[in-house]
């Protein structure tokens, strides 16, 4: 193929990401299952960028996962969708940005929605305005976070404290990554390169000096999928999904895996520790998993943040292989101290695969 031609494709899946002034929401799940991922995301956009990024104390869930289980109907959680614009509105905002895949994909459904079916659109209006007396105006722009470290991964790279690369040899850190199903599934011309050719983690790793690495089932469902975890009784079909994706990464060897989605990056660690009592196989050589981290924390420890600080204590899998491959310095003793500077209480370490 022509490279005229190879331009002309990837036009296709370009995306524009205004550069400043933004509405950001929370996912619910993120800041549970990686509590300071969101906290060190505005942090680095605000401190480290200088970007105007706002965040409303009452913003709350989308409504995401009551509305894929089917607990919620669609009416009521666009509904909620209108209140979040409600608020981006009031705020003096009109880019919005969305920590959450689930989100951002809900976003983008209500959009669409609303542009074809205007008569929905004006029913939302209605029920949001005899519920709660707001109104909202549409986001001039509406990406998820991960597109905005994309966008800025170059000025990341070039205030790197550490490169994504092995401190001893110099050589790029392998790394695999793994895009959210509702980032780049659902509407695929929404996020970056969309489903077939996924570069916004890709272009992060490159741009901070690692490899990319591709792999059989590099675009398969970690597994989540809402009622196939929700229902205990389906949780077999999500480790299994997992199970699949790590098979196929293994052969690569990669250094650790990189996500943008919360739910994603839970599954991805923990089903490890699962599969490893399972079946006593680790993936990242005997005793060791993969590090899975979220974007987020890939720009922090880029960015020179303390891994603790980032909050890589929380993972399952370790994350100390990859801080000394890495060159990044952190204190062992710390790894279990709360907010205040006190011990919390250290959970009990699985002898199969190494989690400290």
């Amino acid at each position: 193929m022509k490279f005229s031609g190879i331009q002309k494709i990837w036009s296709e899946w370009e995306k524009e990401i205004p550069d400043d002034h933004w509405f950001y929401v929370r996912s619910c799940i993120r800041q549970n299952f990686f509590p300071a991922s969101e906290r060190r995301y505005l942090d680095i956009v605000r401190g480290n960028l200088g970007r105007d990024i706002f965040e409303h104390p009452e913003h709350t869930t989308c409504g995401g996962i009551a509305y894929h289980n089917e607990c919620i109907p669609q009416l009521t959680q666009m509904t909620i969708v209108g209140r979040q614009f409600s608020i981006m509105t009031e705020s003096g905002y009109s880019n919005y940005v969305c920590s959450c895949v689930t989100s951002f994909g809900l976003y983008c459904e209500a959009l669409n929605t609303w542009k074809e079916h205007p008569e929905i659109e004006a029913m939302v209006r209605e029920k949001l305005w005899e519920s709660c007396h707001r109104e909202f105006e549409i986001p001039k722009s509406l990406v998820h976070a991960s597109d905005l470290i994309y966008h800025l991964r170059h000025e990341i790279g070039a205030k790197a404290v550490h490169k994504l690369t092995n401190a001893n040899t110099g050589e790029p850190l392998r790394v695999v990554d793994h895009v959210g199903c509702h980032y780049a599934k659902m509407f695929p011309t929404k996020g970056v390169g969309g489903a077939e050719y996924p570069h916004v983690l890709s272009g992060m790793v490159e741009a901070w000096g690692g490899e990319s690495i591709d792999y059989p089932e590099r675009r398969h469902c970690c597994g989540y999928g809402f009622r196939q975890y929700h229902i205990k009784e389906n949780r077999g079909y999500c480790v299994s999904n997992t199970h699949k994706k790590l098979e196929s990464m293994e052969p690569y060897h990669p250094d650790f895996i990189i996500t943008n989605c919360p739910g994603c990056a839970y599954f991805l660690d923990r089903w490890q520790y699962v599969i490893a009592h399972q079946t006593r196989h680790t993936y990242g050589g005997p005793g060791q998993g993969i590090p899975v981290l979220t974007f987020e924390e890939a720009a922090g420890l880029v960015l020179g943040y303390d891994p603790w600080d980032l909050g890589l204590q929380m993972h399952q899998v370790a994350v100390e292989p990859l801080l000394d491959k890495m060159g990044v310095p952190y204190d062992p003793a710390k790894k279990y101290l709360g907010t205040n500077g006190k011990a919390i209480p250290r959970p009990e370490l699985p002898s199969i695969i190494r989690c400290c």
